[in-house]
């Protein structure tokens, strides 16, 4: 869920004709969004509380409403919310699932929604099913007007009355007048999206579930790829690189390490836990005692050998020389001495997993930027020549016959005016260079990133040894107890 919020450049009329694929003319920038190009739209419908004027149905009259009634310059408009839709599911199951949800969790609420399902065109990849709504943020009362976002509580002394600040002014706390926008409302839906699905399935009798919880609450601590879009998609597929595409790449490396990293972790701290409390006792045996006695014993084997007995002597004299070397490097002695160790490098693991989190966002950021920058030199010529033109039907012809570069241009008008620098300008090469330093740094950090992998790979034949060598002599040590009692 996203927020449609002028302070950001957006229109809520350019939204809504983008997610239900039609031309809406927005009164308040006074602009066509011609959207019928956009294919892959199957089903949109306004779906309204009983109390709302049935005039609202139609798309244009609803949000030249919204965009009427809310005066700020940096007003928030609307919510937007995107849901995946199931490949498992028929395309009216998938409607007739996303319809129940919507009425039973927004429309019940008072909510008004906008709703356009997407299924883009297929080609050869993933079908990519999916669904959109958007929601005014300012509620309607029942009488069919609208409502207000939010009232003043005023903070009030133990006389009651009000409290006045430094300035005079009555201090006030800005409460909203719904939960829509709460993050717990938000969990909630997400939740309740995923208990429908999964029971759907069930009813189908596949085993398949989702999962509404973050990658973070899953405990999977994976980077989200970015969103690539049909245009990058059908590019990369043609073998051409996007950024995007490169990006994703990188995000999609980084994953795969991080699952090795966890898996590798999981693996050895769950033979540190039984060891620790054999390490615990007086005379425990160190590390380094147990990795010397290991390939003692495994020298002692080598000597009984009629063929090769010097290179595996060798061989093992080696390996003993290569891990003691290694632990010694590491601080490594006891088995806590190694369990300290495998925290740091799963700290390391978290904070620079959060690090490159944050430059992929901004990298993100940064290049939508950059494509409205290009958008809006690329179309502002379209712009400039409209606005030579004083007959109002060549005007309105005009208009009609670059209607879509039109929008293209006063989207990234949008977009880029709360992003200028102070003298007007675009900071397109600033953007640029932030981004480029960014990409390498993410890039330099993916590096930095395997090294961790690097060193679980020279911990775990260590921590299995040392495993192996403790289960040993617990074998061992049954058996003359059961011995001594024969």
């Amino acid at each position: 869920m996203t927020q449609i919020k002028r302070s950001k450049g957006n229109s809520a009329v350019a939204a809504a004709a983008y997610r239900a694929g039609e031309n809406l003319f927005s009164d308040y920038y006074g602009e066509h969004n011609d959207y019928t190009y956009k294919g892959g739209v199957k089903y949109t419908e306004i779906m309204l509380p009983d109390f709302v004027p049935d005039e609202y149905r139609d798309r244009q009259t609803l949000w030249n409403a919204v965009e009427k009634v809310e005066k700020h310059p940096d007003a928030q408009l609307a919510y937007s919310f995107d849901i995946t839709l199931q490949n498992e599911l028929t395309e009216e199951e998938n409607l007739s699932l996303a319809r129940e949800f919507l009425q039973k969790h927004f429309v019940s609420r008072g909510m008004i929604v906008d709703f356009a399902m997407h299924d883009p065109d297929r080609g050869e990849g993933i079908p990519n099913p999916h669904f959109h709504f958007l929601c005014p943020i300012r509620p309607m009362e029942e009488n069919g007007r609208w409502g207000v976002k939010q009232h003043r509580v005023y903070e009030l002394d133990e006389g009651g009355n009000r409290i006045r600040d430094a300035d005079g002014k009555e201090i006030f706390n800005a409460v909203p007048t719904t939960d829509w926008g709460k993050p717990e409302t938000l969990d909630f839906w997400r939740e309740q999206w995923a208990v429908m699905v999964n029971a759907k399935f069930e009813e189908k009798g596949l085993d398949c579930r989702i999962d509404h919880r973050t990658l973070e609450a899953q405990g999977l601590d994976e980077l989200p790829t970015v969103h690539e879009g049909p245009t990058v998609r059908a590019m990369e597929k043609k073998g051409i690189r996007t950024e995007k595409g490169d990006m994703n790449r990188l995000i999609k490396a980084t994953n795969a390490i991080t699952r090795r990293l966890k898996a590798a972790i999981a693996a050895i701290r769950e033979k540190l836990t039984e060891l620790r409390a054999e390490a615990k006792e007086e005379k425990a045996p160190t590390v380094m005692d147990v990795l010397s006695e290991y390939y003692g014993e495994r020298n002692a084997v080598a000597n009984t050998f009629a063929y090769g007995r010097d290179k595996a002597k060798v061989g093992n004299l080696k390996k003993l020389s290569n891990q003691r070397n290694y632990l010694l490097s590491k601080g490594i002695v006891t088995v806590d001495d190694f369990d300290a160790y495998l925290s740091s490098i799963e700290h390391k693991q978290h904070t620079m997993n959060d690090a490159m989190r944050k430059k992929a966002t901004r990298i993100t950021e940064l290049n939508e930027l950059i494509r409205q920058a290009d958008n809006y030199e690329r179309y502002q010529p379209v712009s400039d020549e409209l606005s030579k033109i004083k007959w109002k039907g060549k005007r309105e012809n005009y208009q009609r016959e670059h209607d879509s570069d039109l929008t293209m241009f006063y989207m990234a008008r949008r977009v880029l005016k709360e992003n200028l620098t102070a003298d007007g300008k675009i900071p397109r090469k600033s953007w640029q260079s932030e981004r480029d330093r960014l990409q390498a740094e993410y890039a330099a950090d993916k590096d930095e990133y395997g090294k961790l992998w690097d060193d679980l790979k020279e911990l775990r034949p260590i921590s299995q040894i040392v495993y192996e060598r403790q289960h040993k002599q617990e074998r061992e040590q049954t058996k003359t107890r059961a011995h001594e009692r024969d």
